[in-house]
Formats: structure tokens, sequence, C-alpha cells
């Protein structure tokens, strides 16, 4: 026997808890102006730019005409995603829970804007050469082989890490990008291009140069710096046009940041952040505020962290092109053996980031 009272008596609710996700930003990083082709044709969708035509001098002489040079960059689609569940009849009589699909097509929806934020987050590799933020590896001297981009450097400790990370010599004109590690005295650099095929352009660069691999380790931010870092990314999209990029919008620019970010932000002296009445509703997908002449936002979807360092983005939507399309979604009515109604989608998207828009984004490697 036991005692009065410990037998309780037990009820259970009628409403579900819901699972609570923070609002999708994809729509303020990307641009689907190729959408309705790719969706059109099939999973790739070739997009074409031209070189930009130099305008010139004219001395009373005859022209020399410029070639015209067309870049190809896919659009790939090549993220397939599927859900699929079963809602029984037996079930649903037996449970408290009487219609249990509103909620679950919320939850999947949700599920499938958070991953897709992840996967366009996740490209930050795309951000052009010259546009990484981080602590800078400038140690030794290097002298680079014509042709094949070799870096041999004297007193250098190069690591793994550093491939995909922006590098300039003294001598060079432009960024390239780290494209191989041999050793730590040994790398291969490459233009900064997908568009074409890997080459290196940048000419013999004589021993004892030096030089710079931006972001080769993760930057620590505070409240002493973190004005400084934001105006350190918006002076890149101001230079874009200027270092012979295409210009960079001053309107639509986004900052994604992490949680960390805006606390630390709000500690920095002089830091007044004021939402006006017309960005309110933005506040739901985590709108912050403007600083700078960015559109700030908060995420949990950036890739990192703040042990290793995050990946935030700072840029114009224009940065990276995107595509979606539901291929298939249905209902299993009769489902063989059993009683109730299944359910079941195909969703395919992909992205793509052209050459000569890579630097209207900037990466950001830090941590708070």
């Amino acid at each position: 026997m036991s005692a009065y009272g410990t037998k309780l008596a037990e009820g259970f609710s009628s409403k579900l808890m819901k699972w609570v996700y923070d609002r999708s930003l994809l729509d303020v990083v990307v641009n689907r102006d190729y959408e309705g082709d790719i969706n059109g044709v099939g999973s790739l969708l070739n997009i074409l730019d031209f070189d930009k035509i130099s305008e010139k001098t004219y001395a009373d002489a005859a022209l020399t005409a410029d070639a015209l040079t067309e870049n190809n960059g896919q659009l790939t689609i090549d993220q397939y995603k599927s859900f699929y569940w079963k809602e029984k009849t037996l079930a649903k009589w037996l449970s408290y829970i009487k219609d249990p699909h509103p909620t679950i097509v919320t939850q999947v929806g949700n599920e499938r804007l958070k991953n897709m934020d992840s996967f366009a987050f996740g490209l930050y590799p795309d951000v052009g050469s010259g546009n990484w933020i981080g602590t800078s590896e400038t140690g030794g001297t290097v002298e680079v082989a014509v042709t094949t981009g070799v870096v041999t450097g004297s007193g250098t400790t190069f690591t793994s890490a550093m491939v995909g990370r922006p590098f300039k010599a003294n001598g060079h004109s432009t960024w390239y990008r780290v494209k191989a590690f041999t050793s730590t005295t040994e790398i291969t650099i490459e233009d900064d291009l997908d568009d074409v095929a890997s080459q290196y352009t940048g000419g013999a660069i004589a021993a004892t140069a030096t030089y710079e691999v931006q972001a080769a380790t993760v930057l620590t931010i505070t409240a002493a710096n973190i004005l400084n870092q934001v105006a350190t990314m918006k002076q890149f999209l101001d230079l874009a046009e200027k270092n012979g990029y295409t210009a960079v919008p001053d309107t639509d620019r986004y900052l994604i940041c992490p949680p960390e970010f805006y606390t630390i932000l709000t500690q920095g002296t002089g830091v007044v952040l004021h939402v006006d009445e017309a960005y309110q509703d933005l506040v739901k997908k985590g709108y912050m505020g403007m600083l700078q002449g960015f559109h700030m936002y908060m995420s949990n979807r950036l890739t990192g962290d703040n042990t290793d360092g995050y990946y935030m983005l700072a840029g114009h939507p224009m940065w990276m092109t995107f595509a979606e399309k539901v291929l298939d979604a249905r209902m299993e009515e009769d489902l063989i053996g059993d009683f109730g109604t299944a359910y079941k989608d195909l969703f395919v998207y992909g992205a793509k980031v052209k050459d000569h828009v890579r630097n209207s984004a900037v990466v950001t490697f830090a941590k708070f």
C-alpha cells in the first residue's frame, strides 16, 4: 500500500508544444534573377558575362579593337531534399492530439528554411580574394614562380588551413587564392576565378618579397575594435569598383552576425542602435538596426562557432544567385496494409557566385 497522495492524477493537453525557429534570412542574402530560367530547363543553367571593355585615349590614329571575351558560369541545382511522414488513423483516434498535421507542416517548412540558410551562408569561400577579414599571416618572405604559381617561402609557416585564403605578394597588382598546401615553406596559388580553368597569371615574383595571406587565423573582436571591423567591411565594398570589380550599391547591404557579435556591439563606446518604424516587421527576422550602411541581422546559422571562429558575411544580394523548385509533392492516401495518410515531397535548390561579383561580399573570420 502507499500513502494517500502518491498516486497523482495525470492530464494531457490537447495543444502541441511547437518548435521555435529563427526567421529565414535567405532573401536578404541572395538574388533569384535566374530562377525562372533554371526551373524551366533542369539542373544546370549556363550564365554568361563578358569581360569589361576599357575606354582608351584617342590619338588621331587607327583604333585597336578589343576582342569580346565571354565567361561561362554554371548555376547548379545540386541539393536534393525531401520530407516523408505518416499520420495513422488509429493513432489520431487514440491520441489527445486529433489534428497534428498543421503543426507538422509548419515545423518541416521552418526546418527546410533553416537548412537553406545554412547552405547559403556556407558558401562564404566564394567571397572574393582581398575581401577577407581576420588575422593575416605575413611572416618571412616569398618567391613566386611564373605560370605554375608555386610559392616558395623563406622563414614562412604556411598551413593547410590557408587553402582557399587570399594571397598577395609585393609586386602583385591583384589578389590570388591559395590553391594547395605542400609544406610550411611551399604553397601554390591561382587566379581567384571559378568560371574558367585553374590558372596563375600573376607572373614571377622575385625572392625576398613580402606577402600577405588574409584571414590565416581567427581574429578576436572586442568592444574596443568592433566598430573598426564594421568600417573595414564597408570599405571593402565601397572600393570594389576602384579595385576593378563590379560596383556594390550602397542600398540593401546586409551584415549577418552571430549573437555574440550583438552582445559585444552593445558594449562598444558610442554605439546607438535604432530601428526605424519602417523596419519593425524585419525585427521578426533578427533585424537589429542599421550600422554604417548595413542592415544588421542576427543568425545562429553561420558557419563556425565562438571557439574556432565564425565566418560572418556582409555584402549585397547581387553576390549570390539562388534557385529552388518543388519537383514533386503528394499524399499517399491508401497506405498498403494500413490506415491513414503519408505525406512526402522532393525539393531541390542550388546557388552560384559569378566571378565578377565575388567582391560584392565580405567574410570576417572572427570570434568574440
